[in-house]
C-alpha cells in the first residue's frame, strides 16, 4: 500500500482504558493509557464491574487525546482496531461498543483484534527488522502461552499453561507475603535484594507436553513454606522467598522457550505480555538467547502491559490483509488464538 494508513485503536480488556494512532503498523503517533490500578489495589486484584465504570467515564477521553497527540483528525483514519477479546467482559463490551459507535457514525472499517495478538504484535514496534515466522513466548496475568507466529496474524499456540498463567502465580505470591496488588513489579522490585538459591521451589514439568507450564505447583510450594515457618515461629526473609520464587518461574519460561525455538528450528525468538517487562526474565531470556545464537526481541516495558499500540500494530496487519468486522462484532472473553 503507498499511501499511509492510519489505525485508531481501543483497547480495554481489563483495567486500562486505552487510545492509540498507529502509522503504517510500526510507527506510533500517539498511545494514552489511564490506567485503573489504584483504583483497585484497595482489593487486591481487579473488580470487573469498577473496571467497566471507569472504563465507560474514560473511554471517549482517552480516544480524543490519542487523536489530539496525534495530529489528526478521526476522519483520517483509515480503519478502527479494537479488542474483542479475551478478557473481562464487561470492560471488552466498552471498548467494543465505542469502536462500533465510531465506525457506524463515519463509516471508516471495524477490525476486531485478539489481545493475545496485540502482544505478539508489541514487537513489531520498536523491532523494525523482526518478521515472522518467530516463536513468542506470550506471559501475562491470564496467559503463558508459547506461540509459532507463522506469519503476520498466523498463530499456532505449542505450549500452554494447565493452571496457573505465570502473572496470576506473580500475584497471589506478592500477596500471600505481603506485597499487595499488582504483585508482579512488586516482586520484581524486592526480589532484587534477595538471594534467589535461598530456598529451593519445586519446577513443574507436564509430563505428555514438553512445552506446557504448570504453576499452581510452585505457588503452593510458597504457601506451604510460608506457613510452615508460622508454625514453627521462624522469621521469614520476603526478599528471599521472591527472589526464591522468581527464580523457580523464569528458569521454566526460558527453558520451555529456548527449547522451542531450537525444536521449531528458528533462530528468532521473541516475549511478550506483562510478565515479559520482569527484569530477572529479560536478562536471563537474552543471555540464553546470546549463548545459543537466537535473535532476542522484546517490547519495552510500556508495550508490554496492556496498551492499544500493539492493538493497533495487529490491527494493520488484519486491515492490510482485508479482514473487516460486522456490527454484530462482540465481547469474546474466552477468545481462542
Amino acid at each position: 500500500m503507498n499511501k499511509e494508513t492510519l489505525i485508531l485503536a481501543i483497547e480495554s480488556s481489563c483495567d486500562e482504558t486505552a487510545a492509540a494512532v498507529v502509522k503504517n503498523g510500526r510507527e506510533v503517533c500517539s498511545n494514552i493509557i489511564f490506567s485503573q490500578i489504584s483504583l483497585h489495589t484497595l482489593y487486591g486484584g481487579v473488580v470487573p464491574e469498577i473496571a467497566s465504570r471507569k472504563h465507560i467515564e474514560k473511554i471517549n477521553q482517552v480516544i480524543e487525546e490519542a487523536l489530539r497527540e496525534a495530529g489528526h483528525e478521526l476522519r483520517e483514519m483509515d480503519a478502527i482496531a479494537v479488542t474483542y477479546g479475551p478478557g473481562l467482559v464487561g470492560p471488552l463490551l466498552v471498548g467494543v461498543s465505542a469502536a462500533k459507535a465510531i465506525s457506524f457514525a463515519t463509516d471508516i472499517p471495524l477490525v476486531g483484534v485478539h489481545h493475545i495478538a496485540g502482544h505478539i504484535s508489541a514487537n513489531y514496534i520498536e523491532n523494525k527488522d523482526l518478521e515472522p515466522p518467530f516463536v513468542c513466548l506470550v506471559a501475562s496475568g491470564g496467559h503463558s502461552h508459547l506461540v509459532v507466529v507463522k506469519d503476520y496474524g498466523q498463530y499456532e499456540i505449542i505450549g500452554r499453561t494447565r493452571d496457573d498463567a505465570a502473572g496470576e502465580a506473580f500475584d497471589k505470591v506478592a500477596r500471600a507475603i505481603g506485597l499487595g496488588y499488582p504483585g508482579g513489579p512488586k516482586i520484581d522490585k524486592i526480589a532484587r535484594m534477595g538471594n534467589p538459591d535461598a530456598i529451593h521451589f519445586p519446577r513443574a514439568k507436564v509430563g505428555e507436553s514438553e512445552f506446557d507450564f504448570s504453576f499452581s505447583g510452585l505457588k503452593s510450594a510458597v504457601l506451604n513454606y510460608l506457613n510452615s515457618c508460622q508454625m514453627k515461629g521462624e522469621e521469614v526473609c520476603t526478599e528471599d522467598v521472591a527472589a526464591s520464587f522468581q527464580q523457580a518461574v523464569v528458569e521454566v519460561l526460558v527453558e520451555h522457550a529456548i527449547h522451542a525455538v531450537k525444536q521449531y528450528g528458528y533462530d528468532k525468538f521473541a516475549i511478550a505480555g506483562g510478565v515479559a517487562s520482569n527484569s530477572a526474565l529479560r536478562a536471563a531470556m537474552k543471555e540464553r538467547c546470546d549463548r545459543e545464537g537466537i535473535c532476542f526481541y522484546h517490547p519495552s516495558p510500556v508495550l508490554c502491559t496492556d496498551n492499544a499500540a500493539m492493538i493497533g500494530t495487529a490491527g494493520y496487519y488484519e486491515y492490510i490483509k482485508g479482514k473487516r468486522s460486522g456490527m454484530d462484532l462482540n465481547a469474546v472473553p474466552n477468545l481462542k488464538l
